[in-house]
C-alpha cells in the first residue's frame, strides 16, 4: 500500500535521477539557452524539455549561473579567474586580466576545449548565447568587480577585442599573432583594453 502510494505521488512522465538525467538536463539547457538566450530560459523550462522534475534541476546544478557555466562545457570555470584579475590596482587592469587570459588559452591541455567552444560561437545559434549569455554572467561581472563605471557598456567593449584575440591568435592562426610572444601580446592590447576598462569612452 505505502509503495503503492509512493508510486502514484511521483508525478508521471517525469525521471527521477539516473545517471543520464545529468546530461539530459544539459542538453535540454543548450538548446534553450541557444534559442532563448539567457534571460529567455527558466529552470522549469528546462526541466520540462529534459522530462524531469525541476527540483533536479536544482539538485544538480543550484542555479541558473551554475546552469548556464555548465551549459558552455568549458574546460575552466572562467569566475575562478576573475580573482587574480580584478586584483590590484584598477589601472593595471588590463594587464592582470590577459595575463589570466593568456595562461589558460596557451595551456594545450586546455586550449583544445577551449578552441571548440570558440568555434562554436560562429555558429549563427549562438549569437544570443553570448549576448544574453556569456556577457552578463562572465563578462561583465568582472567589470563590477573592479568598480569601474558603466561596466554594461565597457565590458562589451573589452569583450571585442578579447574576443578577436581568440579568433585571430587561436582559431584562425593569423600570424604574426598566433606566434607572437606573451609578453608582446599584452604589451600590444592592454593599453586598448585599460582605456575601454578606465579611459574616455566617445
Amino acid at each position: 500500500m505505502a509503495e503503492r502510494a509512493a508510486s502514484s505521488a511521483s508525478p508521471r512522465g517525469r525521471r527521477r535521477g539516473s545517471p543520464d538525467t545529468r546530461s539530459a538536463i544539459l542538453e535540454a539547457a543548450r538548446s534553450s539557452f541557444a534559442a532563448h538566450g539567457y534571460a529567455g530560459t527558466t529552470m522549469r523550462a528546462v526541466a520540462s524539455a529534459a522530462g524531469v522534475d525541476a527540483a533536479l534541476v536544482h539538485h544538480y546544478f543550484g542555479t541558473k549561473d551554475e546552469l548556464f557555466l555548465a551549459a558552455l562545457q568549458l574546460p575552466v570555470d572562467p569566475r575562478a579567474l576573475i580573482g587574480p584579475a580584478v586584483a590590484g590596482p584598477v589601472e593595471e587592469a588590463a594587464e592582470r586580466f590577459l595575463g589570466v587570459f593568456l595562461s589558460v588559452w596557451d595551456d594545450p591541455e586546455i586550449q583544445p576545449s577551449l578552441l571548440s567552444f570558440a568555434r562554436g560561437m560562429l555558429d549563427p545559434s549562438a549569437t544570443r548565447l553570448v549576448s544574453n549569455g556569456l556577457l552578463p554572467v562572465v563578462i561583465e561581472p568582472i567589470g563590477v568587480a573592479l568598480g569601474i563605471s558603466d561596466p554594461h557598456l565597457r565590458m562589451p567593449l573589452v569583450a571585442s577585442q578579447v574576443i578577436g584575440l581568440i579568433l585571430m591568435r587561436y582559431v584562425l592562426a593569423v600570424e604574426p599573432l598566433a606566434s607572437m610572444p606573451r609578453d608582446r601580446v599584452i604589451a600590444t592590447f592592454a593599453p586598448t583594453i585599460q582605456r575601454y576598462l578606465t579611459g574616455d569612452l566617445p
